[in-house]
């Protein structure tokens, strides 16, 4: 009812919406209308009444529960169930445990605060309640083990377009996932699987975003390399119509891959790429390669062409730009 209330308002924006329409809209009774009112005034909304005029939305607090997010929420099931957390250690193990107990396919796993997130590698996500967005997707493609790691690829293409949509701020992908503003970071996408040899269980998509920090509350080791939204925007930015955005992308970026192959999603990689085109350093689990970024190919490899002519593709890699070319 409150989902469904919010949506009213928000297709009548500015506009009184009469107790009766509401009544008839919804099928409960004016002693309800008013209850639910008092409620999500008690909530934060802000909420203007005027006699033979009804209610209009003034303002709403950033709430991303799953009443907020469906607001703004175009998908046909992407997100169309969620599961909630005020706060919790890690979105993504949660998602891990709701895809084995057979959760469906687009769940969304959201918290207002994670405590103990994780990123590539093992390293740590920084999120502190109100400031970020922390979510993770649950997902069960009819694919082999081999095409899902481009799922990181087109979450970022996502992400990158939804920011865009609700911002106007562009941003840049750094292979594979990495998204910046002016070289610095503002996304982390952890992509995992549930698999056997040959057959793919669930896939979990990680998104974490810095939105709404200030210079001064990022932790030490990391404030001269990461950035928020809010910093570069300089405003604040409503999260849920963010997170609702990412899934509208996200569903039809996916449905295209399913049906059509990566290479459609390739070419939108490419043209948010800070990395093509570019020298960098690779950093593997057994060497260091230097080269010149070529391109990916369509298992989202990295096709590093080195300065002995041979092109490497690199499946997994810290990557570094060059500043100075060789």
């Amino acid at each position: 009812m409150k989902e469904a209330l919010l949506k009213m308002f928000a297709e009548h924006e500015g506009q009184f919406l009469s107790g009766e329409k509401i009544s008839q809209q919804l099928g409960c009774s004016r002693t309800a209308i008013w209850k639910h009112i008092d409620e999500l005034r008690k909530n934060g909304y802000q909420l203007e009444s005027a006699p033979r005029k009804g209610y209009r939305l003034v303002s709403k607090p950033d709430e991303i529960q799953p009443h907020e997010v469906k607001v703004s929420l175009q998908t046909k099931w992407l997100g169309h169930e969620q599961t909630y957390y005020e706060a919790v250690s890690s979105t993504q193990s949660v998602a891990h445990r709701l895809a084995q107990e057979g959760a469906v396919e687009g769940h969304l796993v959201v918290a207002n605060e994670q405590t103990a997130g994780k990123g590539r590698l093992g390293r740590k996500w920084y999120s502190r309640a109100g400031s970020t967005i922390s979510m993770s997707l649950i997902l069960r493609p009819e694919l082999p083990p081999q095409r899902t790691p481009q799922l990181t690829l087109l979450a970022a293409v996502a992400v990158v377009r939804a920011i865009k949509q609700e911002t106007g701020i562009d941003c840049s992908i750094k292979w594979p996932n990495d998204i910046l503003i002016n070289g610095k970071k503002l996304v982390g996408i952890l992509t995992e699987m549930q698999s056997e040899p040959d057959v793919v269980h669930s896939v979990i998509i990680g998104i974490g975003i810095n939105v709404n920090q200030t210079p001064d509350e990022f932790a030490d080791e990391i404030e001269t390399v990461a950035t928020s939204l809010a910093i570069e925007k300089g405003a604040s930015i409503k999260r849920a119509p963010l997170i609702a955005a990412i899934l509208n992308q996200f569903e039809v970026l996916y449905e295209l891959y399913i049906s059509s192959g990566f290479s459609a999603i390739r070419s939108l990689w490419e043209a948010h790429s800070i990395s093509i085109g570019t020298h960098l350093y690779a950093r593997t689990t057994k060497e260091v390669i230097y080269g010149y970024a070529q391109g990916i190919t369509d298992e989202g490899a990295l096709l590093l062409k080195d300065e002995a002519g041979k092109t490497h593709q690199i499946y997994s890699a810290d990557i570094e730009i060059a500043s100075h070319p060789t």
